[in-house]
């Protein structure tokens, strides 16, 4: 093989493997990016896969001479990031591959070819089309609600559902849940786990594609092509929990926060929170919200912030964090707090959205 290619054509598409590939598997071929092209071809070809999830992407490039290798990835990625805006050449050589741009030379040893695992392909019979900026927001909007548990291995992952006029997006650890849904126009209807890995994989892929995209669920496999790029996932077999039961429907009390202001409060009394359990008190009374933590050995902080609330009062705890995370990704100027009790969910919503529907629902801690 030898192919000649800009490096900053190169350097793009290297990025969006970093994640995929396997650093520290037992199986040394998965830290490995395949590099293919053809005679006389103008592209060159890339794939990787830790086994889960791979990808497949490629870039222009003149093609002097066709073939396929294999390289180090984040290796290969670190070279090409310190070179400046030229063009490489990689070729290969009884020594291993070449690497040459400008001044720079450079020998790299590589693994054999044969070794790299196949990945499957998709049939194109049942693609469906998916609106890319809908879907990006859905992901950062949910995917920190992921259990990192593998004993729940059920809940590694956050369930999409596809009906023929919204989708949806479902994740949970137990503690709290996050429901993101977007309209949709579409006759396929479909309901799959996708792994975390692949929602972190799929938003970076995303960000630099924000219009429609297709979909295709195979017998074991996941396929979504973002603007040319082939992300390949593994499913999920597994059964979802019945997370409409955990939305409640009886809360019937409601405060109205400022995002920022709420923000900056819960960040600053949290400081002296358990470092452990991260818990929070929410003292709400008429016209005010005082939120509190205590830690025995470290100290105890407080803040009011005036709200506009006339019901009973009501004071409930919950892991500052959990609250946080919605405060990042919410987007709204304004959001709603809905409780019942102490002891009963609540739920977390933004104020006259103008994206996705969001609901965050939130269990209160014992404290």
């Amino acid at each position: 093989m030898e192919i000649t290619v800009g490096t900053a054509e190169l350097l793009r598409e290297l990025h969006l493997f970093q994640g995929i590939v396997e650093r520290k598997n037992t199986i040394p071929i998965l830290a490995n990016i395949l590099v293919e092209a053809e005679d006389d071809g103008d592209t060159v070809e890339f794939t990787a896969t830790d086994l889960e999830v791979g990808l497949r992407s490629r870039c222009p490039a003149t093609v002097s001479k066709g073939g396929s290798l294999t390289l180090p990835a984040k290796k290969l990625f670190e070279i090409i990031r310190a070179l400046p805006d030229t063009q490489v050449r990689i070729s290969e050589s009884s020594g291993g591959v070449v690497l040459e741009a400008d001044r720079f030379n450079s020998r790299i040893q590589a693994l054999p070819r044969d070794d790299f695992p196949a990945l499957p392909e998709p049939s194109g019979e049942k693609a469906a089309t998916l609106p890319g900026g809908a879907l990006s927001e859905m992901v950062s909007k949910t995917q920190f609600a992921i259990t990192g548990e593998d004993t729940r291995f059920f809940l590694n992952g956050a369930l999409l559902i596809l009906t023929s006029k919204t989708m949806d997006l479902v994740a949970t650890d137990g503690h709290r849940l996050a429901l993101a849904s977007a309209p949709r126009e579409a006759d396929a209807d479909d309901r799959v786990i996708l792994p975390r890995k692949t929602l972190l994989e799929l938003a970076r892929l995303l960000g630099d594609e924000p219009g429609d995209i297709s979909y295709e669920r195979g017998e074991n496999h996941l396929f979504f092509d973002v603007g040319g790029r082939q992300l390949v996932s593994r499913m999920i077999d597994a059964q979802f929990p019945a997370y409409e039961r955990v939305i409640p429907e009886g809360n019937d009390k409601k405060i109205e926060f400022e995002r920022d202001r709420l923000t900056r409060a819960i960040k600053r009394v949290a400081l002296l929170s358990s470092e452990r359990s991260r818990a929070i008190k929410i003292q709400i009374d008429a016209g005010k919200v005082e939120i509190t933590s205590s830690t025995p050995e470290v100290g105890e902080a407080s803040e009011v912030i005036p709200v506009e609330y006339e019901d009973e009062p009501t004071a409930i705890s919950f892991n500052a964090s959990y609250i946080l995370d919605f405060l990042s990704v919410v987007g709204t100027d304004s959001i709603a707090l809905d409780f019942k009790d102490d002891a009963s969910q609540a739920v977390l919503t933004p104020v006259d959205p103008d994206g996705c529907a969001y609901t965050y629902v939130i269990m209160p801690m014992r404290i």
